[in-house]
């Protein structure tokens, strides 16, 4: 599992490395609403393609190795705690906005420079995707229980529609 204190490592570990990168998934829920309401398997983390050498480098040394290797939709890491981060490279424009290769080349995730907000984890501020891009990543798939946990979340706290 990924605690909040694992996660919070893991970002200062980055930041000590100045990279940007920004969280999604279940954890980027959480630190929209400003509070850990489930337990986490992994931790989702949207990076810079041309900053992709730096955060591997600095993960490894803080002992992840790479377990799947997807690219260039995501990749993800494991330490020897079981600790296991999923990766996101994002191609950035000029104006902010950014792309991610997807399973269909024709049709890559987009996210608009107004996706990347903050949240809170355990009080300190820290990046994440906004509730819309929540959402926008919560579709054209069978939805699991943290799935059905997490949107209902946003509808709740942030007044947004969701797909299910």
């Amino acid at each position: 599992m990924m605690t909040a204190e694992d996660v919070l490592s893991i970002l200062a570990v980055l930041r000590n490395t100045d990279v940007a990168i920004w969280i999604g998934g279940g954890w980027g829920i959480d630190a929209l609403v400003g509070e850990q309401t489930r337990r986490h398997r992994d931790l989702d983390l949207m990076h810079r393609t041309d900053q992709e050498t730096a955060v591997v480098a600095a993960l490894a040394d803080a002992g992840f190795v790479e377990t799947l290797d997807r690219r260039p939709v995501r990749f993800v890491v494991t330490d020897p705690h079981d600790r296991e981060i999923d990766l996101h490279p994002l191609i950035f424009a000029a104006d902010g906005s950014a792309v991610q290769a997807s399973p269909d080349p024709e049709h890559p995730f987009t996210y608009p420079a107004s996706c990347f907000v903050t949240g809170t984890i355990l009080g300190t501020t820290v990046p994440c995707l906004s509730p819309e891009q929540q959402v926008y990543f919560h579709q054209g798939y069978r939805p699991a229980a943290h799935d059905r946990h997490d949107m209902a979340l946003l509808r709740q706290r942030f007044g947004i529609t969701t797909h299910f």
